[in-house]
């Protein structure tokens, strides 16, 4: 097991998260349960933004990536925090303007916006939008201008670095739905496209290569390559942008496999990110640009486990041992998508050695309703207490009703006390949106 000291086992033999007995959550709150620990997210936040504060001076901002896991308490906590969001559909903007959340402290992303998204960012003044689309740039100069107002906008470029992660979760490559190339020239047409517009105020440029990358070359690679284009674009055209976007993606730990960067190493990684846009700036003769990072994955992932209880219990000899439980495919895809790995632990009885191998499956009509294959735990019975360790990010977020299974509900921790963030779904909760015609009643 990770030793997050989110994360401990106590006297009782109990998992805890923290500081909560995962057994009298499960208990109070039922399984599945999402559970996250309030203090690790807070601490997350607040080192990305004190390391921009201690090395850049303050010249930036970081915005949480709701995408990871978005709900009302979730940026609540980073209103308080004093970081940004960013957000990728009208569901999370709206979400985040619900609860009061600062409009110039929202960024909106998307590779296709539809019109109503792209009209709630105008009216709420939002901070700024990343153009990804000529259609996009023409339609936002047309609706700003409607609203006599002038939007900010960064445009998404695609260096071309390639992260060493999964390849649907690769987006810099050359085939990619995401960004303009550097490369072929397309980056700097759209910037001239953009610049023509007079409801539109460029900014700079954002990027983002991938998720999961524990490289720290990487995001330095993808940071001197956009300095480059800004250099080039002021070259070509008198543009020098001051709002550089250089994404996210900092991996974290899921099985052993992965590295265990503690807590204090994420600051090495925006400090490495830091001083090579620095040497870039000064080498090149740049102004320092207002620095935006969208961790998301990191703040949140390694913050929440999963809670479920094991029900039937299958062998086959010679093949595999599976573990069913109550949740599923419905509450974490990612294996079914990706072939993600996880660390699972009996949590009623974390103090005992592993003694097997194990599948768990999910309780839907679906083969391939894996929450992996390959975890080494205590000899499980029915009624046994599994935690899945890192599903905080992507998780809920991913969530669906197949099956007509509920979504779990969320628990935010902080201190060893427990309440919801996101309560339980009900039967009517799946029908409400049913209609019956008149012909079928």
């Amino acid at each position: 097991m990770n030793t997050r000291d989110t994360l401990k086992v106590n006297a009782a033999g109990h998992l805890e998260i923290g500081g909560a007995d995962c057994c009298d959550l499960a208990r109070e709150f039922k399984t599945p349960l999402y559970v996250f620990d309030e203090a690790y997210i807070r601490r997350m936040m607040r080192l990305y933004q004190d390391t921009i504060n201690e090395e850049y001076e303050g010249r930036g901002l970081v915005l949480y990536a709701s995408k990871a896991f978005s709900c009302k308490a979730m940026y609540l906590i980073a209103k308080e925090e004093g970081i940004g969001v960013d957000v990728v559909s009208g569901g999370e903007l709206y979400t985040a303007l619900s609860v009061g959340f600062p409009a110039e402290k929202i960024y909106l992303h998307g590779n296709n916006k539809l019109p109503y998204e792209r009209a709630e960012a105008l009216d709420a003044r939002i901070g700024g939008i990343i153009v990804d689309a000529y259609t996009e740039a023409d339609a936002l100069d047309r609706e700003a201008e409607e609203r006599g107002i002038v939007q900010d906008v960064l445009i998404r470029v695609n260096p071309g670095v390639e992260a060493h992660t999964h390849a649907y979760v690769q987006t810099a490559t050359p085939d990619s739905k995401f960004g303009f190339s550097v490369s072929d020239g397309a980056a700097m047409a759209m910037t001239k496209h953009v610049l023509e517009k007079k409801h539109l105020r460029l900014r700079g440029f954002h990027c983002h290569i991938g998720s999961q990358i524990f490289e720290k070359h990487s995001f330095v690679l993808a940071a001197e390559k956009m300095c480059a284009f800004i250099e080039a674009v002021r070259k070509e055209t008198g543009f020098e942008a001051d709002t550089l976007n250089l994404g996210g993606g900092f991996g974290i730990w899921y099985t052993d496999e992965d590295a265990k960067i503690p807590v204090e190493g994420y600051r090495g990684y925006l400090s490495a990110l830091i001083g090579a846009v620095k040497r870039e700036c000064n080498a090149r003769g740049l102004k320092l640009p207002f620095l935006l990072i969208e961790p998301g994955r990191s703040i949140v992932g390694e913050a929440g486990i999963t809670l479920y209880t094991v029900g039937a219990i299958k062998e086959i000899p010679g093949i595999r041992k599976y573990l069913a439980v109550d949740g599923g495919m419905f509450d974490n895809p990612r294996y079914c998508l990706y072939q993600s790995k996880y660390t699972a632990v009996l949590a009623n009885r974390a103090a005992e050695e592993p003694r097997e191998r194990v599948a768990i499956a999910g309780k839907c009509c679906e083969s391939g309703d894996l929450i992996g294959v390959d975890f080494n735990l205590p000899r499980a019975k029915e009624g046994d207490l599994i935690a899945v360790l890192s599903t905080g990010a992507y998780n809920y977020s991913m969530a669906s009703n197949y099956n007509r299974n509920f979504i779990p509900a969320a628990v935010l921790v902080k201190d060893g006390k427990a309440r919801y963030i996101v309560k339980p779904q009900t039967y009517e909760d799946l029908v409400r949106n049913d209609v019956v015609p008149d012909d079928l009643k």
